[in-house]
């Protein structure tokens, strides 16, 4: 087995050929190779005729929509090609879907429309007045037992459905609504139902859609969604032994609590944060193998006279480096994480769950940085659309809000976590060895355990009796603590994979990867380590060296390890950046002129 097939497969794990080796080979067929730059509008549509291509593509969208390895690996190759198509592919396949087939079936709600996409599945939950408050939702859906139905209504302006992409783009469509289920005057609290929105003909009585103005990111059919008092069947109500109505329309349910009944009716949102962290992996390695190809074959003036490639410079590939150390890191958190939602129990749901919403959060995070970074590199090239940087770097910032912004998400993780038990540290290594990546994950450690600490000691000293006015004064340590915490289970997940490496240049090289991914974290802190007694203070002076001699050791391997992410020929040539040839830049841009896209001014003079 060469390096490159060997860091493949610590990348993407044993089931390589399962879970992403489909999606990397259909996303490379034709019908995924446009790559023009149509207006806003065409590439909408062009996302919902893709969608079909990818449904066909599909031996079992039920398989789908239950494997979540295989789902989030659908997500990281769609990203590639259309963030657009991911998005609207993960709300119909994963919230949709993934919500009709977590609840009760239903002999008068069949799947089939749904998944032959003869109408497109959208998630109405979240509404103009309440993000990431949705518990508080006030969209009704109120029991009419005589009707033996329920009446979906929006009370006011501020409940309408804000951003689902219910619009006529992409055919006919149905949603799951997140409403308050209203009995006999009773609030029962919020369950999904099944709600029919449009047909051939447009928008169904009672159901009012407003298109959003344009924005950042993938060119998704974003809407405003109101109901006007819209009659709905009884088998619309998704049941579970969270809540249904039996004869006679009484409530029952095994769950007392009704914000529990409520997270456990959306709980596909949990499995969607893997899903848009997923998006931004796959659009990171692409950002990245673009950007380091583009630096060994753009030249510029030599020091003594010539030309060099940009990547013959330290200043140039040790940010690089860097970034693609981070890229590896947060690959392999994020398979942990999928890894430990999918083989979750009851038992231990709540810590899967917190660990998906922490690597949600640092994964998108730190993939903002590292396309920057990607972009940066590339100069005024990175700028242009057609080279692909540009649109990874804004539709991350749609992974960064879409199910759940990540600063909320990180302060409930870090709300559970500091009021819970503190953690036992793993002893020291035997020696202080800034090459061992026991002693680095040692420190990486130390880090997580003082901003625990700071964060909880804040906690304890601040004598509000206003229980907000005691968690400000910790917010800001405990957010420092979950970032610490992320950064050292990146750097587990590092470490092990060489570890388990059998292959043994790509056991180094990943150990190179690793020691570049911690150095700067650990220099970042170094004082605080020092003070804690983690970091002899002689070794300070040695980070910035060690740090230097990892970078120049890795450089020569940059495109092996780039190599490694597996994305096909076809999908890289899209990009006039990563094409050997710049006379491919100049041929794509005099392509766009003569589209439209750009103008020739022919001046003159008197």
């Amino acid at each position: 087995m060469d390096t490159v097939t060997a860091l493949t497969g610590v990348l993407f794990g044993e089931r390589f050929g399962e879970t992403h080796d489909p999606w990397r080979r259909l996303f490379a067929t034709e019908p995924f190779r446009d790559d023009r730059e149509p207006p806003p509008e065409e590439s909408g549509q062009r996302a919902y005729r893709r969608l079909g291509h990818l449904n066909a593509g599909i031996p079992s969208a039920e398989r789908l929509v239950t494997d979540v390895e295989l789902l989030a690996g659908m997500h990281e190759w769609a990203a590639v090609v259309d963030c657009g198509l991911a998005v609207i592919a993960g709300i119909h396949y994963n919230l949709f879907l993934g919500s009709l087939l977590d609840h009760d079936p239903h002999e008068s709600r069949s799947l089939r429309e749904f998944v032959t996409l003869r109408r497109t599945g959208v998630f109405l939950c979240t509404e103009l007045a309440h993000g990431n408050g949705a518990a508080q939702l006030e969209t009704t859906a109120e029991f009419d037992a005589a009707a033996n139905g329920f009446v979906l209504h929006t009370p006011h302006p501020g409940a309408q459905k804000y951003m689902p992409n219910t619009s006529l783009v992409g055919g006919p469509k149905s949603a799951v609504v997140a409403a308050r289920l209203v009995v006999d005057g009773e609030d029962r609290g919020v369950f999904l139902f099944l709600t029919p929105l449009s047909d051939e003909r447009g928008h169904l009585p009672g159901v009012r859609v407003s298109r959003l103005p344009g924005r950042m990111g993938a060119p998704v059919d974003h809407c405003l969604t109101s109901f006007d008092r819209v009659r709905l069947p009884r088998h619309a109500l998704l049941e579970s032994d969270r809540g249904r109505l039996v004869e006679g329309g009484f409530f029952t349910s095994a769950v007392d609590n009704p914000r529990r009944r409520f997270l456990g009716s959306i709980a596909r949102v949990t499995t969607g944060k893997l899903c848009m962290s997923a998006c931004s992996l796959g659009g990171t390695r692409m950002a990245m193998a673009i950007a380091i190809r583009y630096a060994h074959t753009r030249h510029t003036s030599g020091l003594s006279g010539g030309q060099v490639p940009l990547f013959a410079y330290r200043s140039h590939h040790a940010r690089l480096l860097g970034a693609l150390a981070t890229t590896y890191a947060a690959t392999l958190l994020h398979r942990t994480a999928v890894r430990r939602w999918a083989g979750c129990s009851a038992g231990d749901r709540a810590e899967a769950e917190n660990l998906v919403g922490i690597a949600k959060g640092w994964v998108t995070w730190q993939a903002r940085e590292v396309l920057t970074e990607c972009r940066e590199r590339c100069g005024a090239q990175g700028l242009f659309w057609l080279n692909g940087i540009a649109g990874y770097l804004t539709s991350n910032e749609l992974a960064i809000t879409a199910e759940g912004d990540n600063l909320p998400i990180w302060l409930k993780a870090a709300g559970r976590m500091i009021l819970g038990q503190a953690p036992v540290p793993p002893p020291a290594p035997a020696a202080a060895d800034l090459t061992d990546p026991r002693f680095l994950q040692h420190l990486l450690a130390g880090a997580e355990e003082i901003w625990d600490r700071r964060a909880r000691t804040a906690l304890e000293r601040c004598a509000d009796p206003d229980p907000l006015g005691r968690w400000n004064a910790a917010s800001a340590p405990a957010l420092q603590f979950v970032g610490a915490h992320a950064q050292r289970l990146a750097g587990d997940a590092m470490a092990t994979a060489a570890e388990r490496t059998p292959h043994a240049e790509a056991a180094r090289l990943l150990r190179l990867l690793h020691r570049l991914f911690a150095l700067p974290r650990i220099s970042a802190c170094a004082g605080d380590l020092v003070a804690a007694g983690r970091l002899p203070a002689e070794l300070v002076g040695q980070l910035p060296v060690l740090l230097d001699a990892t970078v120049a050791e890795l450089a020569p391997h940059a495109r092996v390890l780039t190599d490694a992410f597996a994305i096909p020929e076809e999908l890289l040539h899209r990009f006039p950046l990563a094409d050997p040839s710049h006379d491919a830049i100049i041929e794509r841009l005099h392509d766009a002129q003569v589209a439209g896209d750009g103008g020739v001014t022919v001046g003159s003079r008197p």
